[in-house]
């Protein structure tokens, strides 16, 4: 099933991001101000788990879906698509598909969350530990590297290359092979502090580099629309290809947040925070980890384990009257750490951590007060760790995901933070896609092309009145999480 492009009036020139996703593919095409002309979107079959540990996705399913989408946007455009000057491609990070001489799939892409490696994966943490420790990065379970060494060892000499996501479509857009960006060669076992493939662990799994890609930085032109493309999707031949990243990076991009400093909080069913950074931040605790910005600085984040879903047993059409209860209550009587799930990644690591109260809920709206207050102390923690490991944060948070839409939320999360909050307007990966495409086309870097295409938002300042008992309650929390030895400095 596919939804309805959508049409506004249109200036010129234009570029197009392409988001492949695990369930669709969405293509936005924006003018050099950020404006959106056009943009469809088009289902993609749902990932099989094939044995225990296995997922995995049609990949012959990506290039149609994608060419229909960028049919139907630039058919709604009012010179057909003429007015494109490039077009970016981002995707799941992780996912790869193995390939023939011929770049045909030899079978299904392996997805981003497929453990079938992870024994591999774990050889390959040993063989190139102190590469990953320079690089403050681990090769986890679900990592493609060892995935690529699975491809070898199941389809032999019939095996030709391991591709990502964007260089299929690369491929199809341009009429031969494409490299690959280096945010989504990361899980790959990239090592983008050196720019170069980790030989010592690829030869320890028995890995030739010649099944890799050459890598380039994101932004980067890749090639040109061919004629048969051209045909096919409405863009014009001879439009330039340039090279997307991973979808969470992506999304950090279309906030703005894309020049040192600059950081983003993503409130959807977790938390993730996202910034940026001049030099690298190594974490000792594992918690950070980096992919590298598209001009050489660096992209630190960490995810934690709670977020939003601290509402999942809310009904949706409760939520309104519970912000607006929550909003006239004023701070919680009590303190919240409203983990769901067992364990935390991020700001701290801890396998042992549980989600507690100190005290208990008057009543429904001061249940839901103390949950999103929670969540906001986790989001201050985490910049704090941020500013422990050296980054110092600049300006506004901006922030993304669907917890960002609640206006109370967001004004405690400011009031917490005692920092002002810029609700992002488009926070998508193929919105972030777009601007990569506009990158060296419509304006001279990234940074340019941010401040022209995704400014504005809402900006949402602290509420004096009540700082004082959150930074209160605040002091609580982290004083129960040390009490716990939760925190990496442990009990005090």
């Amino acid at each position: 099933m596919s939804s309805a492009p959508r049409r506004t009036a249109v200036t010129s020139p234009a570029v197009i991001g392409v988001d492949v996703a695990t369930a669709s593919v969405r293509a936005v095409c924006v003018d050099g101000r950020g404006r959106v002309l056009a943009e469809a979107r088009e289902d993609l079959p749902v990932p099989v788990r094939t044995a225990p540990g296995a997922s995995e996705q049609d990949a012959r399913t990506w290039w149609p879906a994608v060419r229909s989408a960028l049919r139907r946007t630039t058919a709604a455009l009012p010179r057909g698509g003429r007015e494109v000057a490039a077009v970016a491609v981002s995707a799941t990070s992780g996912t790869i598909v193995p390939t023939g001489a011929d770049g045909a799939p030899l079978g299904p892409a392996l997805m981003y969350d497929d453990r079938r490696a992870a024994d591999l994966n774990a050889e390959a943490q040993r063989a190139g530990s102190a590469r990953w420790d320079a690089l403050g990065h681990s090769v986890g379970p679900t990592a493609a590297l060892g995935r690529a060494v699975w491809c070898l060892r199941t389809y032999g000499a019939a095996l030709s290359r391991v591709l990502h996501t964007p260089e299929v479509i690369g491929r199809e857009l341009t009429g031969h092979p494409v490299p690959v960006d280096w945010s989504h060669a990361l899980k790959t076992g990239y090592d983008a502090r050196t720019e170069q493939w980790p030989h010592e662990v690829l030869d320890a799994l028995g890995l030739p580099t010649a099944l890799l890609s050459d890598v380039r930085a994101p932004a980067t032109e890749a090639g040109t629309v061919g004629p048969r493309a051209a045909e096919a999707t409405g863009l014009p031949e001879g439009c330039s290809v340039r090279l997307g990243m991973t979808d969470g990076c992506a999304g950090q991009i279309a906030t703005g947040a894309v020049e040192p400093g600059r950081f983003v909080g993503v409130l959807g069913t977790t938390y993730v925070l996202k910034g940026v950074s001049e030099q690298l931040v190594r974490d000792p605790a594992g918690a950070f980890y980096s992919h590298r910005h598209p001009e050489g600085w660096w992209l630190p984040g960490g995810a934690s384990n709670t977020g939003g879903e601290c509402l999942a047993e809310v009904p949706p059409d409760r939520l309104p009257a519970l912000d607006a209860a929550a909003e006239a209550r004023g701070p919680a009587s009590y303190v919240r750490y409203p983990l769901r799930r067992d364990g935390e990644r991020f700001p701290f690591v801890s396998g042992p951590a549980r989600g507690f109260r100190l005290g208990a809920p008057r009543d429904e709206a001061d249940a839901h007060r103390a949950a999103l207050e929670g969540v906001a102390f986790v989001e201050r923690l985490a910049l704090e760790r941020v500013g422990r490991l050296g980054v110092a944060v600049r300006g506004p948070l901006h922030a993304a995901g669907g917890g960002s839409r609640s206006s109370v939320w967001t004004a405690i999360r400011a009031t917490v933070l005692d920092r002002p909050v810029r609700v992002a307007e488009r926070a998508e990966t193929a919105f972030g896609a777009a601007l990569l495409a506009a990158t060296g086309t419509l304006h001279e870097n990234l940074a340019a092309s941010a401040a022209a295409m995704a400014g504005g938002g809402a900006l949402i300042e602290p509420v004096a009145a009540e700082r004082p008992a959150l930074d209160d309650a605040y002091g609580r929390f982290t004083e129960e999480l040390r009490t716990r030895g939760w925190l990496p400095d442990g009990p005090r």
